[in-house]
């Protein structure tokens, strides 16, 4: 067995866990600065600048770029240079857009550095996880899948943080403090991420060579990309993450802006945007241990009722006990959503052409991440309101139900 890896064999744990823990790390941090944390220099940014909702809005959605362009490319870099290299790349690039967006002095530079940031987010979070898990792991792919995406949802955590850094300093150092921190913490990590198990001794979750080859089905695992494309099951999978982007997008950038319409505190809607993720996180892993046991596409449809309902919730967050109702549906079956997605690729297509084809996915719904906040953003400066666009986005959740039911095997 190679050196690199000898530590972690003396601990007897299948190196594969080793992967998921260092990238729930890197997601955990990332995700908690350009996804979940923008919600919190919403309001700095326009007392400063004066910008509209609108405009704020829309450099959030630049982070759809880093699926829209940049996740179905860094598929093809991920399937032909490895998992390794892609995250190295990527924690770099997050590294040097926030210290950029430190220094703007100007609504083209903030898009700027975001753009640079949510092009190395593409390369060390959702797409190059779920790819690299996917490679080591076969039977437990959807626990495994579910552990790594709870990165994710835990990044909540960094919410009262920024909150709390924006507060004692301001949102410029903040984003220099969190730009360097991304150095420290993503690069010795990116070091622990391997491609394939085949190349150390193993088979997909720890497996003997032998004993894994005669457990993969023959399903999937020869299937061509261009196959992969043209199947209808795919193109309703790439729909259904389309709306189920919309709406989370919406929720998560414009959490705080809304509910301080209500009287309600920074600081105790930064808790409520933390939490967003966190409860998250029981449906990434309770959505993914079902989908182990369950048909998948069923427990996808779960999610998105979960999801319709939980919107519908949020909608009358002026009556308080609605918003835990909202907590308690809307990021549980989001995070489960997540989780499914990546496991029936990997069931369906197998993994030889699952970063090309999960970049495809990532790039369609990557066009509601964009649409959602600036949606959000523009029906509030032209009404007032966000009723209309929660109320659109809970029938548009309800009716995907119907697009899930027509994603088979």
């Amino acid at each position: 067995m190679p050196w690199s890896l000898s530590i972690f064999e003396m601990k007897k744990v299948f190196y594969g866990w080793w992967i998921v823990i260092a990238l729930f790390i890197i997601g955990f941090y990332v995700s908690g600065i350009s996804f979940y944390g923008f919600t919190a220099f919403f309001e700095p940014l326009i007392r400063e600048f004066g910008w509209s909702y609108t405009q704020v809005s829309f450099a959030a959605s630049l982070r759809g770029m880093e699926m829209g362009i940049f996740a179905p490319v860094m598929g093809f870099f991920i399937d032909r240079l490895g998992a390794r290299r892609v995250v190295l790349l990527g924690v770099i690039a997050v590294g040097l857009g926030l210290i950029s967006l430190s220094f703007a002095r100007s609504l083209m530079m903030f898009y700027g550095g975001f753009l640079l940031l949510t092009f190395g987010a593409g390369g060390c979070t959702v797409l190059v996880g779920m790819s690299a898990v996917a490679n080591w792991f076969q039977k437990d792919i959807g626990k495994a899948l579910g552990i790594m995406a709870s990165g994710f949802g835990a990044s909540g955590l960094m919410v009262p943080l920024i909150v709390g850094m924006i507060q004692a300093w301001d949102w410029r150092a903040t984003y220099l403090i969190l730009g360097f921190g991304a150095f420290l913490i993503g690069i010795p990590l990116s070091f622990i991420i391997r491609n394939r198990p085949e190349a150390y001794g193993y088979a997909p979750d720890g497996k003997p060579p032998e004993e894994g080859v005669r457990s993969v089905p023959s399903l999937g695992e020869k299937i061509r990309f261009k196959e992969i494309i043209r199947k209808r099951a795919f193109i309703f999978l790439n729909l259904s993450e389309f709306v189920r982007l919309i709406a989370v997008s919406a929720v998560v950038v414009h959490v705080m802006p809304y509910l301080s319409h209500f009287g309600i505190s920074r600081t105790r809607s930064s808790l409520i945007a933390a939490a967003i993720p966190l409860c998250s996180v029981i449906g990434r892993v309770g959505f993914g241990w079902l989908g182990d046991i369950f048909a998948k596409r069923s427990v996808m449809v779960l999610t998105y009722g979960l999801m319709g309902l939980g919107m519908i919730a949020f909608s009358q967050a002026q009556v308080h006990w609605f918003i835990f109702l909202f907590l308690l549906s809307f990021p549980p079956s989001y995070g489960g959503a997540t989780v499914l997605r990546g496991a029936m690729l990997r069931e369906y297509y197998g993994r030889d052409a699952f970063g090309k084809s999960l970049g495809i996915v990532l790039g369609s719904s990557s066009i509601g991440g964009i649409v959602g906040p600036t949606l959000a953003g523009w029906v509030f400066d032209t009404f007032g309101t966000y009723l209309f666009v929660w109320y659109s986005f809970a029938a548009l959740l309800l009716f995907t139900i119907l697009i899930v039911f027509q994603i088979k095997r």
